[in-house]
């Protein structure tokens, strides 16, 4: 394959750096009191929407390759499309297609995993284990799922079959566990009522503390979760309902995400605990929380928690979370396979590239950038940084490591060690899951603060940015009635927090301070606070680009075309559209 980058005609690229900043969940909101990231005290964000080009840009439903644009976007869909430069197909849309033409049914794994679990008598074969988030967010799992693999398995003659239920309150409401459990457990109920059948919620817990770590920021949360499912251990309910009715009225105040983790029993004794010969599947499509349990069930050496006694099972994914280190080795469903991406382009054509986030995010800015493929593409062009994490809860710290993070880049920036660099700014999406309003305003506050050093920086060099946002989070902190009002507790009055993911827009600003200078910009003096200064001419030879609003459809995937330009390279012809004019 050829992967020279063609040079754009008439394109004069900058002699700095171009950095893109994601301020992750830092969507356009309604500008209403549950928007804090209107509420935010953003005198640079503000400035540069006054005097810089600027457009809205899709982040959900089918610019992202979700199923429809009522799906909200995410940090893994939205960090591919900005890397990959096109749309794919995602996990959900790839689920849904596998389940609805059978083909998810009629592969190697899944007779594999029949073939311990289906047999004439009630003792024959192994149980069937399904673990992950129950509910209808479909950002990392959706319910029909799970549901498609229960009646399948039944289908097939599975007689045991156990579900390892995590609770979201994340991605769906706060508190809206019950709405997933009730008809999770009468489906259970239903399908399990024949002769010599068992199908059982066997366990389960809030995704903030069973199972569902990420990037290694706590194995604790993976430990908790395999004791609960392999062992049995942990605090015992005669059932789910039992387990949420009983946290609700302990711990009132409490999440769904953030409820401890629990198990079944009947008798004194755990209902389905995983034992040799069962088999485990892992029904989240999407990798980032996977990875660690899926670890934990198949590497040989684990140093991270004490396992105790490992069963041998044969554990499946319902897809591939980490292609390069093939985790897990047996998956249902295929990933989308992310090729051509932009990182991968730049390092074929020699352009230094630097990416950095905190551990929070520091895979959204690498693997998920570069097409669900870990490791970079040419070591000696590519520096990866990651800033290590605070541990949650976020809101106790707002600021997170976005000082860190600007530090670092500052440093890189001045040191001229890169061409083209990529950051993420946690602070909107983690601090806006947290559903506290104060303190995803400071988080928001924060990023603001940091923009104001970074980008003097940029401008200091010559070089340009562009400031864009993978999803809304921060920008709606208040549930929604259908009228459109706020959702009030029915006890209490107060307004129900909302902690998922939104379906606003999100900003895509070019900051080029030599473009500003030689079209006569900016018109006013910028705040004291944001620390950008300007020169009083522009340098000979160069020229204002602006930004053209995108074609219907058109979203964040459009932002790689656009890098390529601003550096002075044509885009492939099978990228979205460049915004660049």
């Amino acid at each position: 394959m050829d992967w020279k980058l063609e040079k754009l005609a008439g394109a004069t690229p900058r002699p700095g750096p171009l950095l893109v900043v994601v301020m992750d969940g830092v969507g356009l909101g309604p500008g209403d009191a549950g928007d804090a990231v209107a509420l935010a005290r953003t005198p640079v964000l503000d400035w540069l929407m006054a005097h810089c080009p600027w457009v809205s840009l899709q982040a959900h439903g089918n610019a992202v390759g979700l199923p429809s644009d009522t799906d909200m976007g995410n940090s893994e869909v939205g960090h591919n499309a900005l890397g990959a430069g096109r749309i794919f197909s995602q996990g959900a849309k790839l689920v849904n297609e596998a389940i609805a033409d059978g083909t998810i049914f009629e592969g190697e794994v899944w007779r594999r995993l029949m073939a311990r679990c289906a047999g004439a008598g009630q003792d024959a074969g192994g149980a069937l284990h399904l673990i992950g988030l129950v509910s209808d967010g479909n950002v990392h799992s959706h319910q029909d799922h799970l549901h498609a693999l229960i009646r399948r398995a039944h289908q097939e003659g599975v007689r045991r079959l156990f579900v390892h239920a995590l609770l979201d309150g994340r991605d769906v409401g706060k508190f809206t566990a019950q709405d997933y459990l009730e008809p999770l457990e009468a489906l259970l109920a239903e399908l399990g009522a024949g002769e010599g059948r068992t199908y059982r919620i066997a366990s389960g817990g809030g995704r903030m503390t069973t199972t569902m770590d990420r990037y290694n920021a706590d194995w604790g949360i993976v430990e908790r979760g395999w004791n609960a499912h392999v062992h049995g251990r942990g605090r015992s309910f005669a059932s789910a309902m039992e387990a949420l009715a009983t946290y609700r009225e302990e711990l009132p105040e409490t999440g769904d995400q953030d409820l401890p983790e629990f198990v079944i029993t009947e008798g004194g004794q755990p209902v389905g605990t995983i034992e040799d010969g069962d088999s485990v599947i892992f029904f989240n499509f999407r990798g980032d929380r996977a990875i660690e349990i899926s670890r934990a069930f198949e590497q040989e050496a684990l140093s991270h928690f004490d396992r105790g006694r490992r069963p041998e099972v044969f554990y499946a994914g319902l897809m591939q979370y980490d292609g390069d280190f093939r985790i897990p080795r047996h998956y249902l469903v295929d990933p989308p396979h992310l090729t051509r991406t932009l990182g991968e382009y730049l390092a074929r054509n020699g352009v230094r590239q630097f990416a950095c986030s905190e551990t929070q995010k520091y895979g959204h800015v690498t693997y998920f950038w570069n097409g669900n493929r870990g490791g970079k593409f040419d070591e000696q062009l590519e520096e990866y940084l990651e800033i290590r994490s605070d541990p949650p809860p976020f809101d106790a710290r707002p600021w997170m490591k976005a000082a860190e993070i600007t530090s670092a880049t500052i440093e890189r920036v001045r040191a001229g060690s890169f061409r083209c660099g990529r950051i993420n700014y946690a602070n909107g999406d983690m601090v806006g899951h947290t559903g506290v309003r104060r303190a995803a305003i400071l988080g928001v506050e924060a990023v603001d603060l940091c923009l104001g050093r970074l980008l003097q920086t940029i401008r200091e060099v010559e070089g340009a940015a562009l400031i864009t946002a993978d999803h809304g989070n921060s920008d709606e902190m208040y549930r929604r009635e259908k009228s459109g009002g706020f959702l009030r507790n029915e006890e209490t009055g107060e307004i129900e927090p909302r902690v998922s993911h939104t379906l606003n827009r999100v900003p895509l600003i070019l900051f080029d301070p030599l473009g500003l200078a030689a079209s006569g910009r900016p018109p006013a003096r910028p705040p004291a606070q944001s620390a950008l200064t300007w020169p009083a001419r522009s340098p000979r030879g160069s020229r204002s680009w602006r930004l053209q609003e995108p074609d219907t459809g058109g979203g964040i995937a459009n932002v790689a075309a656009t890098c390529l330009n601003l550096l002075g390279y044509a885009a492939p012809d099978d990228y979205e559209p460049s915004l660049l004019a």
